[in-house]
């Protein structure tokens, strides 16, 4: 592998690997990270690094790449795709309304209020704008 990336798994943690994966490479993108065009590690070295059966990397990398986060560039791997690939506002506002509505799960599960979970995102959000990481649209 490169360096730039690399996955981490946690097997005891409830979610299946490859939904791991595919929420490490997103958080990734989100954070700046990852840009597009970077290139993740080949299914095998991440199959390797991590201990895992290459279907399960397989498995991520093509739901990803089926959600326009990954383009898949013949002989060279899997790439982070282009922002302008990623569909209509819609349609990125119905994935994210997913995510929120696990964060809201778990906020209330840790017993954490509303007010509670606006003072985290908050000073995250900010720090995505600084890095440029969140455009204005």
């Amino acid at each position: 592998m490169d360096g730039k990336f690399s996955f981490h798994v946690f097997p005891s943690a409830g979610a299946p690997i490859y939904q791991q994966l595919m929420q490490q490479v997103k958080f990734q993108i989100a954070t700046g990270r990852l840009n597009p065009g970077d290139y993740l590690p080949s299914v095998r070295d991440a199959a390797m690094e991590l201990e895992i059966n290459p279907m399960t990397v397989s498995k991520a990398y093509s739901l990803l790449e089926r959600e326009g986060v990954l383009e898949r560039n013949r002989g060279q791997g899997m790439k982070v795709a282009d922002r302008s690939v990623r569909g209509g506002l819609k349609e990125r506002r119905e994935e994210l309304k997913e995510l929120l509505r696990e964060v809201v799960v778990k906020a209330h599960q840790l017993g954490l209020d509303s007010q509670e979970v606006l003072d985290l995102l908050k000073p995250m959000l900010a720090a995505a704008n600084e890095k440029g990481s969140l455009s204005r649209r």
